[in-house]
């Protein structure tokens, strides 16, 4: 087990005058979330077993300010961003793969204009790969038969027209993917993104992440899959306020593809 999390560091990559495939950036809630962690140990283990050279910031990774500019502060924003800049270019990262869409969206779309160009891909995209390439394979049959659908990021899906990734990687399963009425570019926000993760929702009919986990009950699924922990947090809590928890387990790719590889 311990083997399967082995995770390096760039300054002991460095300090062993080699470069990593890809840097892995964990990102806020897969640092300091205790659900977000669970995605990340996935996820890294899906990295070892395909023999993946990758390494991660570690205390040198701060926010990447994404939070900061969709609450209003731009200020901030530019001063975590440059910061971090900073590190990746001394370090000459050029490739990144992150399993936040928000950050995927800020490092591939924002950091550009100040500085940081980087190839810049979302856990979902890069799993396929190692699929496509043959270093990871799906073998076993877990999950087939269940009933999965996939509720789209807002960052992964309309903000960066990725739909594809993730559900060619459910197809692989073997699994019944059942779409909601409300998907791909019509797919409706968890309600986790602009900052709203973090303050209470203004007073309505009813919490939009209970909106759309309304949307997926439709669907009758054994699975809620999801790309994105802060969308994770609002459909578990959806299912929480609809009383499924016994019924519906809500799940990020990464926790399937490990699963079904019995990582």
């Amino acid at each position: 087990m311990s083997e399967l999390l082995k995770v390096p560091t760039m300054a002991e990559f460095m300090a062993q005058g080699k470069t990593p495939e890809v840097l892995f950036w964990v990102g806020s809630a897969g640092s300091f979330d205790d659900r977000a962690k669970k995605i990340t140990k996935a996820f890294v283990k899906l990295l070892n077993k395909a023999n993946v050279e990758f390494a991660v910031l570690g205390t040198e990774e701060s926010c990447t300010g994404d939070i900061a500019k969709r609450a209003g502060n731009e200020f901030l924003f530019q001063m975590q961003a440059v910061t971090n800049i900073e590190v990746l270019n001394a370090y000459d990262v050029k490739k990144i793969v992150t399993c936040d869409p928000h950050s995927f969206n800020c490092l591939k779309n924002e950091y550009p204009g100040l500085g940081g160009n980087y190839q810049v891909m979302h856990h979902t995209q890069f799993i396929k790969a190692l699929l496509d390439e043959g270093r990871l394979s799906i073998g076993d049959d877990k999950f087939k038969g269940k009933r999965i659908t996939f509720h789209d990021p807002c960052y992964l899906g309309r903000a960066n027209n990725e739909y594809d990734a993730p559900r060619e990687i459910l197809k692989q399963t073997k699994a019944n993917i059942v779409e909601m009425k409300r998907h791909k570019h019509t797919a409706l926000c968890c309600g986790a993104g602009g900052a709203q993760m973090f303050k209470e929702p203004e007073k309505g009919d009813m919490d939009i992440n209970v909106l759309r986990t309304n949307d997926a009950l439709e669907t009758n699924p054994n699975i809620i899959a999801t790309g994105c922990p802060y969308c994770n947090t609002m459909m578990t809590d959806g299912i929480k306020a609809k009383e499924k928890e016994a019924d519906v387990s809500v799940m990020d790719i990464a926790e399937l593809i490990a699963n079904d590889q019995g990582l």
